[in-house]
């Protein structure tokens, strides 16, 4: 039996949803990643500045104060450049889900025309039987007169 028009769009939309909901997973746990890296850097700075801290305060000299220093602006840049990946995170995450959203609409369009062929077709049959049935009945009082 050859599928309908209808049947291979909605399987094709399907199959387009099923892939952009995959894709929108990958991206939100890629997130999910991206925050965690984040996180662990500003906890490894707050480690470092706090010994950093402890360190002052027992004595530090000019080039372990610069050191300290030096590697907490290197810090602060990783921290910044982790904030700049977890908001492109964050975009492709919209993207991906627009994506997902915009095929699911065609998904949902295409099974609501498709529902709306059935219940048409449906109706006619009903038409269909009712008029037999009239019919059959018309007959059957007619030959029993």
């Amino acid at each position: 039996m050859q599928k309908s028009p209808i049947s291979t769009l909605i399987e094709i939309a399907e199959s387009a949803s099923d892939e952009a909901a995959k894709r929108l997973g990958k991206t939100i746990h890629a997130h999910g990643e991206t925050e965690k890296q984040l996180s662990l850097l500003l906890q490894f700075r707050e480690d470092y500045q706090q010994r950093f801290q402890d360190g002052a305060s027992k004595g530090l000299s000019t080039a372990q104060y610069r050191n300290f220093q030096s590697f907490i602006n290197k810090l602060d840049g990783a921290v910044d450049g982790q904030k700049l990946v977890v908001r492109d995170a964050e975009h492709k995450i919209n993207l991906a889900r627009n994506q997902w959203q915009e095929s699911e609409k065609k998904r949902l369009s295409y099974n609501t025309l498709n529902n709306r062929a059935q219940a048409s077709l449906q109706r006619k049959e009903t038409k269909r039987d009712q008029k037999q049935t009239d019919e059959h009945a018309a007959r059957s009082f007619f030959y029993k007169r």
